[in-house]
This record gives structure tokens, C-alpha cells and sequence, in this order.
């Protein structure tokens, strides 16, 4: 590829590497090799290989350069961000679990498509970059089909290109730059997408703060909202966008159904700090003001209606709720997901958009329900792997019933009008 690649290049060059029966016949070749380590070792070699391109090297590049990192993590232990990429950390860490034993093709398959993904988060930044976003944003969904699709792994992990940019924004970044441009940029997306935006980050930052509120603040609602001066502004603009539609499809007629996946949407992203929406405005909202008005007044207008929407996804015991999940960072929910699979689980017919809703999912008739069966087992894997926070071990991610039951109340008494 030349050394000014573009946007459209990039899409070219991952269209082909998904196409047809490529991936699988990578996956064979490594199997080859025995035992699994020997097989990994060459698929690590693949990746860094490959991680060198021109296409990838300029787009990592640039997309560092406006304060986002990808495709690699932060090392907390080392205070800096990992030399590695994430699906290289993600293989080395399957070698020394499962090095020794015979070479296993499906693991394989998943890690191929697993650094895939990390090249489709990398493009959803991109998409600004030359031509029509909306359209370039249309064109990675077509690619995230095709990685999903059969000659692939079996493994789901978004189910559009929009959620592509809440992963790829979601590490922690140790100075947090990109975040009011991201967001200026997504403002100019079509309704469609700006929407696509809101329903992921309303429900995921829902998620991320009510961590944060039991976990990394010991409940300080004030110190929660001094430590998140990124996050507030993006939760207030998907707030107000998802309260957009939701007196658009009332306008429009639309019934209970249609609606309840935004009304849904509004609960989560409610639910760590319903105050700081509907009250007087904190000072980490100080830069968001104009959608945090638009928001409280059209929650105003429509306050009693929605009450009794809310309703519909108060926690019930038996049922999965999004309300009783919670994390540290959305691409850790992706990456637990992923280690449960290599160490023997298989793939996950679970996307991640998935996890942060508690409607029917649209499945064969009687197919079981995985998704608090995946939070439980993502909470076991973060109990066994803890990070220290305010002095105590404790797990990232984490599913609690009683919690989720818990926000939703305290949720709807911040919300009830003041006396008089």
C-alpha cells in the first residue's frame, strides 16, 4: 500500500483480509504448527507484521497525535502506555495459560478476528477524515458484518460501527485531549448515526459511573463528577440526543415498542447521577450546558409519561438488566469476553451493545438467554484478576442484582419533583 494511503485504501485492504475464506485459511496454516505456543508465536509475528503497514502505522499515528490509543493500552504497572497492542497482550497472555497444550484452530481463528476488530475501532476514527462520515461510517458497518460473518470465528462483538467509537474511545488515556473534539465531530453526523452514538454511550456510561459511584469514589457523587470532566459532557450530549428522538417518535406516532429502546437508553444514562441532569448544573457540565438544558426540558414536557415508561425497565430478579452491570471501561467488558472464549468457553453469540440492554434480543425461538450467564462469568474472571482501588482489591467488572434494583430507585427518587 503507498505511503499516503487513504481512508477508502485502509477499507479496501481490511475488505480483502475479511473476505471469503481468507482468515480461515491463516487459521489452518498456524494450526499447523505444534504445540499451541509455536502456533501463537507465528500468529504473533502475523500481527506485528502486520501492525506495521503504512495504512495502520498513519492511522495509529494520527489518531494518537488527537489523543486516543487504540490499538494499545495503558500499562498501570509500568505507568505508561503497553508497547504491545492489545491483541498481542491478549495472545501472549493465551500462550502462558495454554502454551504447552496441542494447538488449538478455533482459539486461533478468534485472535485473528480479534485484531481485526481492534483495525475496524481504529477506521471508526477515520471516518472524518476525507469524503462523507455518515457514508464511510456505513461502509466499516459492511466490514464489521463481514468479520462477524462465516468465514470468520463465530465470535460477535458490535453490532454496528458506531459502537466501534465508544470501544476505541473507552481506555483510559492519562490526559484527555480528544474527547471535546470527538464530540464536536460526532455532533455533525447525520440523525441516524448521532443517535447509533447516543444509545451506546448513554447505556455504557450508565454502566462506567455507577462503577465509578460504588467502586473508584466510595458512593461521593461530587467526587465522581470532579473525576469525570470527559465523560459528563458525553453523557449529557447522548442524553439530550436520545431525548431528541424519543419526542420525535412521539410526534411521530411511534408506540410503546418502537420507543422503549430509547426510553431504555435514558434510564441507564440516568442512573449514576439523574441530579446533575434534571437539577442545577454541576460545574463538570459547565461545557455541556446547552445539552443539558435541551435535555431537562424535554424531559420536563414529557415527565409523566416517562415515569410510567421507566417502569418497564425497573430490575426484576430472573432477568437480565443492564442496570446491575457495571465496569471500569467498555473495552475491558470486550477483552473479558474474549480471554473467557480462548480459555475454553468458545465463542460468544453476545455482542456488546448487547449487555447494555435487558429488551428480548431477536434469537431462534428458545434459544437461552447468554447474557447475565457472560456478566456472571466476566465478574468471576475480574474476581480472579482484581485491581487495587482506593487500597482494596476488588473486581472491574461486576453484576449485582441488588445494586442494579438499588440505582433504579435512588434513580427515580432524584427524578420526583420537589415539594411544592
Amino acid at each position: 500500500m503507498p505511503l499516503d494511503a487513504t481512508f477508502s485504501d485502509g477499507c479496501a485492504l481490511v475488505d480483502r483480509a475479511l473476505a471469503g475464506s481468507v482468515r480461515a485459511r491463516l487459521a489452518a496454516d498456524l494450526a499447523r504448527s505444534q504445540p499451541f505456543a509455536r502456533a501463537l508465536a507465528r500468529l504473533r509475528d502475523y500481527m506485528r507484521a502486520n501492525a506495521l503497514d503504512p495504512f495502520l502505522e498513519r492511522f495509529d499515528h494520527r489518531t494518537r497525535q488527537e489523543g486516543f490509543h487504540v490499538l494499545h493500552d495503558w500499562d498501570g504497572r509500568a505507568d505508561r502506555v503497553a508497547d504491545d497492542t492489545i491483541p498481542v497482550n491478549v495472545l501472549d497472555y493465551l500462550a502462558s495459560r495454554r502454551g504447552a497444550e496441542a494447538t488449538d484452530a478455533h482459539a486461533l481463528a478468534l485472535l485473528i478476528d480479534y485484531y481485526y476488530f481492534h483495525v475496524l475501532q481504529l477506521l471508526a476514527l477515520r471516518v472524518w477524515d476525507e469524503g462523507d462520515a455518515d457514508a464511510n461510517l456505513e461502509r466499516i458497518d459492511r466490514l464489521l458484518e463481514a468479520l462477524q460473518g462465516s468465514g470468520g470465528s463465530g465470535h460477535r462483538f458490535a453490532t454496528n460501527a458506531a459502537t466501534l467509537i465508544l470501544i476505541a474511545t473507552s481506555h483510559f488515556e492519562v490526559v484527555e485531549r480528544g474527547y471535546a473534539r470527538l464530540l464536536r465531530r460526532v455532533k455533525a453526523l447525520d440523525r441516524v448515526h448521532r443517535t447509533q452514538v447516543a444509545l451506546g454511550h448513554a447505556a455504557s456510561m450508565g454502566c462506567h459511573l455507577r462503577f465509578g459511584f460504588e467502586a473508584t469514589y466510595g458512593r461521593d457523587t461530587l467526587q465522581m463528577r470532579d473525576d469525570n470532566v470527559a465523560d459528563y459532557p458525553w453523557l449529557s450530549f447522548a442524553l439530550a440526543t436520545v431525548m431528541q428522538e424519543y419526542s420525535r417518535l412521539r410526534d411521530a406516532g411511534a408506540g410503546d415498542e418502537e420507543r422503549a429502546p430509547i426510553v431504555e437508553a435514558i434510564v441507564n444514562g440516568l442512573s449514576p447521577d439523574a441530579r446533575a441532569f434534571v437539577g442545577e448544573a454541576p460545574a463538570s457540565l459547565s461545557t455541556a450546558e446547552a445539552d443539558r438544558a435541551d435535555f431537562r426540558d424535554r424531559f420536563h414536557a414529557h415527565r409523566d409519561d416517562l415515569a410510567a415508561e421507566f417502569e418497564r425497565h425497573r430490575p426484576r430478579d430472573g432477568v437480565y438488566s443492564p442496570l446491575s452491570f457495571f465496569f471500569n471501561f467498555s473495552h475491558n467488558v470486550l477483552k473479558g469476553t474474549i480471554v473467557d472464549a480462548l480459555l475454553g468457553g468458545g465463542p460468544w453469540d453476545v455482542a456488546f451493545n448487547e449487555m447494555l440492554t435487558g429488551l428480548p434480543l431477536a434469537r431462534p425461538d428458545g434459544e437461552e438467554d447468554a447474557r447475565e450467564r457472560l456478566a456472571r462469568t466476566l465478574m468471576e474472571h475480574a474476581r480472579a484478576n482484581p485491581d487495587r482501588i482506593r487500597g482494596q482489591l476488588m473486581p472491574v467488572i461486576v453484576y449485582d442484582p441488588r445494586a442494579g434494583h438499588r440505582a433504579f430507585r435512588v434513580m427515580l427518587e432524584k427524578l420526583a419533583p420537589s415539594p411544592g
